[in-house]
């Protein structure tokens, strides 16, 4: 370590990071010797959501890397989360070790700001990585990690966890292979873009002879000022209840379950969900009709039964011609009684799979012809269809067929929202526990 490098006790316990802590080095640029400086989806929009939505300024605080649990499922949601998966080139569980050991190390020290650790991997004299968040501090930077249920299959593993399995393919899917999958799961969020790019530049260098990256996906996350509910790519509330990080629910929604592996406990499972939402559709689309798809107002949140955000819908509530004020396929009726900690971003990468030949929606017809208002001019779309937003979805829990899965296969029977959604990505990942001071992430795993 270099004179300029200033040794952080993360301890094995994670709390609210110190503001205080905000001035922290990173790799020396030019001779200078330091810096400083930071759906059909279960329950997928305005049924669960994200907790803890106090306001905050941007953090430039540091999030500790030890602790029975990764960072980054409790700790309260950044703006900004790229997910990487990656496909293991290893051959056995020695090559895993010496993977997550090497992974390990580097989070340790890039969350506190420090430099990656040096690597054979890297030419002598070379900057490898780049540092071009020079001056910027770790932002609450985390990276969690999670393994598919390939890798247990490799000589010398433990057993996997018992609920590890790829998840199905639902009624009504469109999964592109491409954005499915993979042995190694990366979650990188952090409060600021270039923090989380320079987060994955740092740990793609480690893979090499290692693993291969299979995809990328990134994604951002705004609240209001007031610290509301954030708003989706459809302009609802994306959450108005999730088990709140501390409590008794939260444990025992997200927590393996003690019929788990011994070395899994105080790991979790980890669905993840691309789901493309069909704006030009939704944007043409009457704002009663919008309300009675989710079941809640766009303006405040609120069931349709409800006057504010926050109240229990009711479910018994009929119309005066004895319909069901909240409509028996709206979304938060069909997705109800789904335990589990959600935990996603939006996603906009604008025009460029439409750009580059491809398309966006696979099932759309060929001549995206639709049908036009009376008196409206015949008119091409111009593109407008071609957008590719929408919802990168992560669910934390414990028992994935009981809560994800069960509430996808009902939300697929029968959900207004599936006729505005693609799910196009899709992943089931057994999140690691976390690690002592020193240790590395699946140390109670290869030992």
């Amino acid at each position: 370590m270099s004179p300029d490098r200033r040794p952080h006790d993360a301890g094995t316990q994670r709390t609210e990071p110190d503001r205080t802590r905000g001035t922290v080095s990173r790799r020396r640029l030019l001779g200078a010797t330091a810096v400083t400086g930071g759906a059909a989806a279960a329950g997928w929009f305005g049924a669960r959501g994200l907790a803890d939505p106090r306001p905050r300024e941007p953090g430039s605080g540091v999030v500790p890397f030890a602790g029975a649990h990764q960072a980054g499922i409790d700790t309260p949601p950044q703006r900004c989360a790229m997910f990487v998966a990656a496909d293991l080139t290893v051959p056995d569980a020695g090559g895993l070790r010496r993977l997550l050991q090497d992974l390990s190390a580097t989070i340790a020290r890039i969350t506190r700001g420090e430099d990656p650790p040096d690597s054979p991997l890297f030419p002598d004299g070379a900057e490898v990585p780049t540092d071009y968040a020079t001056g910027l501090p770790p932002e609450r930077l985390t990276v969690t990690v999670g393994l598919g249920p390939d890798v247990f299959a490799l000589p010398g593993t433990a057993p996997a966890p018992r609920r590890l399995r790829p998840l199905p393919e639902f009624a009504g899917d469109a999964l592109d292979p491409r954005w499915c999958g993979g042995d190694l799961l990366l979650q990188l969020c952090a409060d600021d873009a270039q923090v989380v790019s320079w987060a994955y530049r740092s740990l793609r260098a480690r893979l090499p002879g290692q693993a291969r990256v299979r995809w990328t996906q990134s994604g951002f996350l705004s609240a209001p000022p007031d610290g509301g509910t954030p708003r989706n790519m459809f302009g609802h509330k994306d959450g108005t209840a999730n088990p709140r990080p501390g409590t008794t629910e939260f444990d025992a929604t997200v927590w393996a379950l003690d019929d788990e592996p011994d070395w899994f406990a105080d790991g979790t499972y980890l669905a993840f969900r691309k789901i493309r939402m069909r704006t030009a559709e939704w944007d043409l689309s009457p704002r009663s009709a919008q309300d009675e798809v989710i079941g809640r107002r766009r303006s405040d949140g609120a069931p349709l039964t409800g006057r504010r955000e926050h109240d229990e819908p009711d479910y018994g509530a009929l119309a005066d011609d004895g319909q069901p004020v909240i409509p028996v396929d709206a979304h938060i009726r069909r997705v109800r009684g789904a335990p589990m900690y959600r935990r996603g971003y939006s996603y906009d990468y604008g025009q460029l799979i439409a750009s580059a030949g491809g398309r966006p929606d696979p099932t759309a017809p060929a001549d995206d012809g639709h049908d036009h208002a009376p008196g409206t001019p015949e008119h091409d779309h111009g593109g407008h269809g071609d957008l590719d937003a929408g919802l990168l979805f992560c669910a934390y829990g414990n028992d994935p067929d009981n809560q994800f899965v069960a509430a996808q296969l009902r939300s697929a029977e029968s959900d207004r929202l599936n006729a505005f959604v693609q799910h196009t990505g899709s992943g089931l990942y057994a999140i690691l526990p976390g690690c002592r001071d020193g240790g590395y992430l699946g140390e109670s795993l290869l030992g």
